[in-house]
């Protein structure tokens, strides 16, 4: 072939001519289409390591025929493959040949490869550095969340050259990200609370928790709490109990946390007070009902003087304790045992306390806030934990009986808890012809037959 041969001629002239045979061309169109070495062989009936014997050879005449036609390929194809990814037409175009499958092995002869991502291999796309491109796409999703509509300007921002299958590699299940029913990016493991930066972003102000229900796919507005608090990028405006965004400075939020922090600071400076002159002073500095006042009077730093004023535990006052509840319908008594019936929801179901009645708490003792008791189950459980609040009485760490117990939402619990020793046990409590999930495994087992 002589000097006058441009590349360009040159490479479609090579790939039809017989200067690669039949079996070469074979497995060099089938590692281009992505197949496998042991695929392309066992097409051919060749062993892997002949098949990989094979397009080394292909590979070598390809790249000394360019040699011969064009001065310089090799420094071309490596400049042109300095970022993190680039489409194989990219190259052809530098090399200034019609784009075609034996670019690729031109393109591995001068010692580039298909760019890494969790996907695998990239395949159409090379890079003189592989491992750069799964570098940046881990750096783009660490920027999450973000709408739909902002991913290219987010790509962009990153260093991903266009034309990336973005969508795909995002959505792939080894990504950390997942697509929200907006259309919005969020991390797989933080789904609702992305969901709900989103939307305070959206609307630009601060939301009640039962606005958050929706995205969130939450079931209960305590859910939506529970999941807000755990993440420094929110913080809950008092008394109106509203979620902001910690980003927005412009804010004024009260100095007091809760309720029972302006109680307390109330008393701590204006001394012993009379009920209605103290809920006065605290609505004044932070608005609640005359309810939510009663139950901060259960904190542990606050009491009773003998002449019935309200004042500090520290300065000698009597801690209020809680006075009976009516017993509702789900709890029972008997001897030193408790039994509790909770229906599950899907806050059990993925690991979050669930709300119960206060007479279970004045029952266990705990009369004042904040007070816990834990009591321990079989095997390797985490101990099952009844905590009071000033305002609410929660049972945690369910979870892992609810799914060893293959139960659905629905269903019900049955806890039983012993005075005694502290122990519990957790039983599925459903009657067998009424049971969600009995119903729900019937359903599957009728679809799969």
């Amino acid at each position: 072939m002589g000097e006058e041969w441009s590349i360009g001629e040159w490479l479609g002239w090579a790939w039809e001519s017989e200067v690669l045979d039949e079996r070469e061309r074979a497995i060099a169109a089938g590692r281009s289409e992505g197949r496998t070495l042991d695929e392309v062989g066992a097409v051919l009936g060749l062993s892997r390591e002949r098949a990989r014997q094979i397009q080394n050879r292909a590979r070598k005449r390809l790249a000394a025929m360019a040699d011969s036609a064009q001065d310089g390929w090799r420094e071309t194809v490596l400049a042109a493959g300095a970022g993190p990814a680039a489409p194989r037409e990219a190259f052809a175009t530098a090399l200034g040949v019609v784009d075609h499958m034996a670019v690729d092995e031109l393109l591995a002869a001068a010692g580039l490869d298909s760019p890494q991502t969790w996907m695998g291999p990239l395949r159409g796309w090379w890079s003189v550095d592989p491992g750069e491109l799964i570098g940046i796409l881990r750096r783009l999703v660490d920027t999450a969340p973000f709408r739909g509509d902002e991913l290219d300007r987010a790509a962009a921002e990153a260093g991903l050259p266009v034309g990336l299958p973005l969508t795909e590699l995002l959505a792939h299940s080894e990504s950390r990200l997942a697509v929200s029913p907006e259309g919005h990016w969020v991390r797989r493991k933080a789904r609702g609370r992305d969901a709900a930066y989103l939307r305070l972003l959206e609307v630009g102000r601060p939301c009640l928790p039962h606005e958050l229900l929706s995205p969130m796919a939450a079931t209960t507005v305590a859910a939506v709490r529970e999941a807000l608090r755990r993440d420094d990028r929110f913080r809950q405006i008092r008394p109106e109990g509203t979620w902001a965004l910690i980003e927005w400075t412009h804010l004024r939020a009260s100095p007091y946390a809760t309720a029972v922090d302006a109680m307390v600071a109330v008393v701590t400076a204006s001394g012993p007070l009379s009920r209605a002159r103290l809920f006065a002073k605290v609505t004044e500095l932070y608005p609640v009902t005359p309810w939510r006042l009663n139950q901060c009077l259960l904190s542990d730093q606050l009491g009773e003087t003998p002449d019935g004023l309200v004042d500090l535990v520290s300065r000698g006052a009597r801690p209020l304790e809680e006075e009976e509840p009516t017993r509702p319908d789900t709890m029972a008594v008997d001897g030193n045992v408790l039994g509790v019936r909770i229906t599950v929801n899907r806050d059990i179901l993925r690991g979050s306390g669930v709300n119960v009645h206060t007479w279970l708490t004045w029952r266990l003792g705990l009369r004042q806030a904040p007070m816990s008791r834990m009591f321990t189950t079989a095997g390797s459980h985490s101990p099952l934990v009844v905590r009071r609040g000033t305002s609410s009485a929660r049972l945690s760490s369910l979870r892992r009986h609810a799914l060893e117990l293959r139960v659905a939402e629905g269903c019900v619990l049955a806890v039983l808890l012993r005075l005694d020793d502290d122990a519990a046990r957790v039983g599925h409590g459903c009657a067998p012809d009424t049971c969600p999930a009995r119903w729900t495994r019937a359903t599957a087992l009728a679809v799969n037959v």
